[in-house]
């Protein structure tokens, strides 16, 4: 039975003899066979080669690698190799083979000589075991088994795991804190002043919202969408965001100490990923030199002059989505059905958050190919060097598609629009739109619910029914063949690998990047949760309920639907760590923007304390936002409107009014705007110094590993000397 276990299967199509398919194949194949490989074959639709590495190939790396604090073991004791590790070695030496033709498997696969090359999923206890007790829906709260995982898939697949199950723990607290703020925010749902203000102002005239055909409207025609926006924007959104920056210092942090203490357990902590490259590439081939180490200035520079193009073309991508928002807003104001007439405004920034979305899926892909161009530009020394840059462009790259929109939303709109008689306008004719009376945070709050519940729900979906759909129709292709099979008379007894490796066939394909996708949704998904969590307190509730799904649907495609990953050995998660602690420093700064520029709450904090009602003598139980609405809109001469426009019918007055703090005469900002201005930029220094100290002092007060880690080493090394002494 151990002889029939196979380390790889190798699949073709059956060329025809003597073609130059042919010729290749047979040549790869003879180079692994002068390296002791045992070969083979089974034919059916395809040609399937087994493939299982000679014991001296292991016994090799076991001699080359063995554990520094372990010399007390004998040499020539070689204890059973782990599957993991046998795989991994074995993938190693088949990506590196060379032909005669200087051809490796790589370049063999993009010719179609070879159609897949795969380890199999063996029917093993451990494989039963993760099937029955992790990949199953049932077990959603369950804790997982990590070192199950890890035995199975390897050390890179379980740290994956391991992060994700810590990360959706801590981001429970985060959810309860968000929902709290939530509920906080209904709860003043009617009380605020300000929404009773807006409410109440039947008489306050407001300037129309296009140019043509929009009338002139009253304030309190918008009191539902007050009410909404002072539920998101109140002075608990400041704690939660503060509380936010906070929660992933200590997140990051903690998940060092657990990482440590997973990674020590393994006897991983010191481990070496350049001196396992070498020694592999020394069992590969005796001959091999060492790749030296190179940089280019030129290269580089080339490199961030193409990257800094894309992020060029990432943005161009998002002013279009600001140029629909303008057309759309202003084809609903002029549209004959009352509802999209009325509420023209949120229906062009719903339709522009789906087409966000679109547009993320769609540069999702185009990212993926000009990051890897890129990175075969660049010419990174190792897959561990290429998987960074990669990583680190593919991120950039996705940020820019997911936050540029959400940017714009949150800083510049409603800021740049210009005042009636003297509108900024998109090539002369359109307006750009401006904010609502009430504030702009709802606009950011619609943008991140609909990108996040599209990107949750139809990715997830998507991401499981593919590969499942796929299996099924693979295995429906082979039934036909198997009934013929068995009515066949003088049919032999089938080979009991076939079967297996026809299943395993059969399943979805992984590639080296299969994991790196996993991490990049999480990674972005974590980017929304932090960085403008201030606008949108429900961003970790919807993240811990996603991620709860996320593991197990994760957990079933890798057992069930997909062919089994190549294992990868690693001690930490890699270059995700620096992207998790750049996204926690955006997320301060995030926060403080939004809090500072987008939300209401500074110029309410400056009314309050400086031209309120509480300011003057006897105005004991007076609420201080008394007249806040008043004070923030600026008043307009209805005959200064430009000589094209045609605003809809004339108020009894001559004025109407507008969200601004500008003079009534000239229209320049009043003194009430440069206070504002001062005290939001004053804040913002604020905010971001006291966050980034306080996270600096939680990164400080949590050690990165464990004191029992520590000691773990200290006693182990002490009881070795002590032995050998």
């Amino acid at each position: 039975q151990a002889e029939e276990k196979w380390d790889f299967v190798l699949v073709s199509d059956i060329h025809e003899a003597g073609s130059k398919k042919e010729t290749k194949r047979k040549k790869f194949l003879d180079e692994l066979s002068k390296k002791g490989f045992t070969i083979k074959k089974i034919e059916d639709k395809k040609l399937f080669y087994g493939v299982r590495a000679p014991k001296q190939i292991f016994q090799k790396y076991q001699w080359l690698l063995r554990n520094p604090d372990s010399k007390l073991q004998n040499p020539n004791a070689h204890r059973d190799i782990p599957v993991t590790t046998r795989i991994r070695i074995v993938n190693f030496i088949l990506q590196n083979t060379v032909t005669s033709d200087l051809e490796k498997l790589h370049d063999l696969r993009k010719k179609r000589v070879f159609e897949a090359a795969f380890p199999l999923h063996e029917k093993e206890e451990v494989r039963e075991f993760l099937k029955e007790r992790w990949a199953r829906w049932r077990d959603i709260f369950s804790q997982q088994p990590i070192e199950k995982i890890r035995c199975y898939f390897g050390e890179k697949m379980a740290l994956y795991f391991a992060w994700l199950g810590w990360y959706t723990y801590l981001l429970g607290f985060a959810a309860v804190a968000g929902l709290l703020v939530f509920v906080t925010g209904i709860t003043v749902f009617n009380s605020s002043q300000v929404s009773k203000e807006i409410c109440e102002a039947t008489n306050t005239i407001m300037c129309p919202l296009c140019d043509q055909k929009c009338p002139f409207w009253v304030l309190s025609d918008t009191c539902t969408y007050a009410k909404v926006t002072h539920m998101i924007d109140n002075e608990a959104t400041v704690l939660f965001a503060m509380f936010m920056a906070i929660w992933a210092t200590v997140f990051l942090e903690l998940w060092k100490r657990q990482r440590a203490t997973v990674v020590t357990d393994w006897d991983l902590y010191r481990w070496d990923e350049e001196e396992e490259e070498l020694a592999m590439e020394l069992i590969n081939n005796l001959q091999h030199e060492p790749q030296q180490y190179q940089h280019s200035y030129f290269r580089s520079t080339i490199i961030l002059l193409l990257v800094l193009v894309m992020i060029a073309v990432l943005i161009g991508i998002a002013h279009g989505l600001v140029i629909y928002r303008v057309v759309a807003t202003a084809l609903f104001t002029q549209s004959d059905l009352g509802f999209l007439h009325e509420q023209a405004n949120t229906m062009a920034v719903m339709t522009g958050a789906v087409l966000h979305y679109i547009t993320i899926v769609i540069m999702t892909k185009v990212n993926r190919r000009v990051a890897l161009y890129l990175c075969e530009l660049e010419k990174p020394r190792t897959f561990s060097q290429h998987e960074n840059s990669f990583t680190i462009k593919i991120f950039t790259f996705q940020f820019f598609t997911n936050f540029s929109s959400l940017i714009y939303i949150a800083f510049f709109l409603g800021r740049i629009n210009g005042h009636p008689g003297n509108y900024v306008r998109i090539a002369g004719r359109w307006r750009l739109e401006e904010c609502h009376p009430s504030g702009c945070i709802t606009d950011l709050f619609i943008q991140m619910a609909i990108i996040m519940l599209l990107k949750q729900t139809i990715s997830n979906v998507m991401e499981y029914l593919v590969p499942w759909i796929s299996h099924k129709l693979h295995k429906k292709w082979q039934r036909p063949k198997k009934r013929r099979v068995m009515l066949g008379e003088e049919e032999e007894a089938e080979d009991p690998c076939k079967r297996q490796w026809l299943s395993n066939y059969q399943l979805s394909e992984v590639n080296a990047f299969s994991l790196f996708d996993e991490f990049l949704e999480m990674v972005i998904q974590y980017s929304f949760t932090t960085i403008f969590v201030a606008a949108f307190p429900l961003a970790p509730l919807l993240a811990f309920c996603n991620n709860l799904f996320e593991i197990r649907l994760d957990a079933i495609k890798m057992m069930r639907l997909r062919r089994r990953i190549v294992p990868r050995k690693a001690n930490d998660i890699g270059i995700w760590l620096q992207v998790l602690e750049a996204i926690g420093i955006l997320a301060v700064i995030g926060n403080g923007l939004v809090i500072a520029i987008t939300s209401d709450f500074i110029p309410m904090q400056v009314y309050k304390y400086t031209y309120s009602p509480c300011m003057m003598e006897n105005s004991t139980g007076v609420d201080c936002l008394t007249g806040y609405i008043n004070h923030s809109l600026s008043v307009f001469r209805i005959q200064d409107f430009e000589p094209h426009t045609k605003p809809g019918l004339a108020p009894t007055g001559l004025c109407c009014r507008y969200r601004d703090y500008r003079n009534a005469d000239d229209y320049s900002y009043t003194v009430q705007f440069w206070h504002i201005f001062a005290a939001r930029l004053a804040f913002l220094i604020l905010f971001e110094h006291v966050a980034l100290c306080v996270k600096l002092i939680a990164a400080w007060y949590v050690p990165d590993v464990p004191q029992s880690v520590k000691n773990k080493f200290r006693v182990r090394k002490h009881n070795n000397l002590r032995k050998e002494l």
